[in-house]
């Protein structure tokens, strides 16, 4: 059955990769308290103006999806993991480089606060 609350989309994600989920999620509630978080494109969200990022768990990794725009300025830093036009993933076996996830987090918050950046996914 398809989640349609992100309680329920979590309530799915099998336990081992639970502990790395919710390490991103807290770490991109940190980034936007003020944010509300929503079930979108089957994919909890972060949402204020616009939609600020979203996250997955899938099989092998977790998916940090801050549009394409937000990962630009950190190819550099991300060239350790697989990139794609607008996420990141991460391995469940090695451990988040949070300053980077904070840094393109907070980077997308103000692209969007500041900028009015739209959601381009």
């Amino acid at each position: 059955m398809k989640p349609t609350t992100v309680e329920e989309y979590f309530e799915q994600v099998k336990e081992e990769k639970l502990e790395k989920l919710n390490e991103l999620r807290f770490i991109l509630k940190n980034v936007a308290p003020n944010a509300i978080e929503i079930l979108k494109w089957g994919k909890p969200v972060f949402k204020s103006e616009t939609i600020l990022f979203a996250y997955s768990a899938h099989k092998s990794h977790l998916s940090f999806i801050p549009t394409g725009p937000a990962l630009k300025p950190f190819q550099k830093e991300l060239e350790p993991y697989k990139v794609n036009k607008d996420s990141v993933q991460f391995l469940y076996s090695k451990p988040l480089p949070v300053e980077l996830i904070q840094k393109i987090a907070k980077y997308r918050k103000n692209d969007v606060e500041i900028n009015l950046a739209k959601w381009k996914y």
